[in-house]
């Protein structure tokens, strides 16, 4: 399954603009790995992060922003990403890091960790969005990368179904708050549950304060 979704660069008519993106920066900038993020939305459980480098070699049939993906294509790309990698990591920052920094630098946080995890050295970071996490590489924030670089985008695959992977155990251990559906994002489900049950220790709680202080001054 693995090598028919995977086809040398030189075939010509089956290039991926993505992997077309990447083969350019290799040209410029050596050996390059993508960072990307999941879960700085949600109301509970840690931000995940993934940093990828792939072979300068191949392209992976389907690879694109994991928001554009359905949950079984993600997942079997997961496995074909882990296996065709260079080098990869998947690490977090926590919803203890993520109230007492904030969202974004926890992210930060998150993405430098992966990086760090690494066992190949990169050259450069492409990091998704317009914010880099201060690696001691050059890096360059590409906006909406996840559509535009093939290493981008394979980190937000292994991110995203890490975290999901993550919140469905999460679920097992908090049946009430329904994670395995709606992941730990703001839906009218969650909050339902939020006012039923309150909120546990996996929640982040300055998320959280201006939803509760609102529902408080209300009574």
């Amino acid at each position: 399954m693995a090598e028919s979704l995977s086809k040398d660069l030189k075939t010509g008519e089956e290039k991926k603009d993505l992997f077309l993106y990447d083969k350019e920066m290799r040209t410029h900038c050596g050996v390059i790995c993508g960072i990307d993020e999941a879960g700085r939305g949600p109301l509970a459980g840690d931000v995940y992060a993934a940093a990828v480098i792939l072979p300068d070699d191949i392209i992976i049939d389907g690879i694109n922003d994991s928001k554009k993906l359905t949950e079984k294509k993600r997942e079997a790309l997961f496995d074909i990403i882990r296996e065709k990698a260079v080098s990869y990591c998947i690490a977090t920052a926590s919803v203890e890091e993520i109230d007492s920094m904030n969202i974004l630098n926890a992210a930060m946080l998150a993405m430098k960790r992966a990086y760090d995890g690494l066992d190949v050295k990169p050259d450069t970071a492409l990091i998704d969005g317009n914010k880099t996490p201060g690696l001691d590489i050059p890096e360059t924030a590409v906006v909406k990368g996840d559509a535009t670089s093939a290493s981008i985008a394979a980190a937000s695959i292994l991110a995203k179904v890490a975290r999901d992977r993550y919140m469905k155990e999460l679920a097992e251990k908090y049946p009430q708050y329904m994670f395995e559906k709606h992941k730990g994002y703001g839906t009218k489900l969650h909050y339902e549950m939020l006012d039923k049950y309150g909120a546990s220790d996996i929640h982040r709680k300055t998320f959280l304060v201006k939803y509760f202080k609102a529902k408080n001054a209300g009574k």
